[in-house]
């Protein structure tokens, strides 16, 4: 029954991918996007991970989402204003694009070859949310506080971009 479910999450999850580059519409691409959040959280809790599934529905397909969705908006992005790339650059993309698919599938063909994981437990439960909170704020409070700095940044990157520029004369 979860590899039923895994393979189902897992086509959801490829092909909303798929859509969320191939719209032309940057909305429909956002939402796209926010289904394949939803799904990747599907795999978190077939992993039995609930509480990992529960935070990435909230924090991406939840406040990331909408802060794509505003700065979409807010940049007025239009089919009609958009520069065609020519046929070279795509074709260029498209092989670049191919090229570093097949090297990260041989990686990871040769990796599951050399490499062989063993699990061992540590008697802790890293689901429990005091665990999770004691590892976070004291072994990787560093890593921690660059993330929400990182946020920060992005947050005022966004309010300038989207801030009109009041120089412009009208003649």
């Amino acid at each position: 029954m979860i590899d039923i479910l895994f393979y189902i999450l897992s086509t959801i999850t490829l092909g909303s991918a798929a859509l969320t580059l191939l719209s032309k519409n940057p909305i429909h691409s956002a939402l796209w996007l926010v289904v394949s959040f939803f799904s990747l959280a599907g795999h978190y809790i077939l992993l039995n991970s609930q509480f990992l599934g529960m935070v990435h529905i909230m924090v991406y397909s939840g406040a990331i989402m909408i802060l794509m969705l505003f700065t979409i908006m807010l940049m007025n992005l239009n089919i009609s204003n958009e520069v065609q790339k020519p046929f070279v650059t795509k074709l260029v993309a498209t092989v670049a694009f191919c090229l570093m698919g097949l090297i990260i599938l041989s990686v990871v063909m040769r990796g599951t070859e050399i490499y062989e994981l063993q699990y061992t437990t540590h008697g802790k439960d890293f689901q429990s949310v005091q665990v999770l909170g004691q590892v976070l704020l004291n072994d990787y409070v560093l890593p921690f506080e660059m993330v929400a700095v990182l946020l920060l940044l992005a947050m005022i990157g966004a309010v300038l971009i989207s801030k009109k520029d009041k120089t412009e004369k009208t003649a």
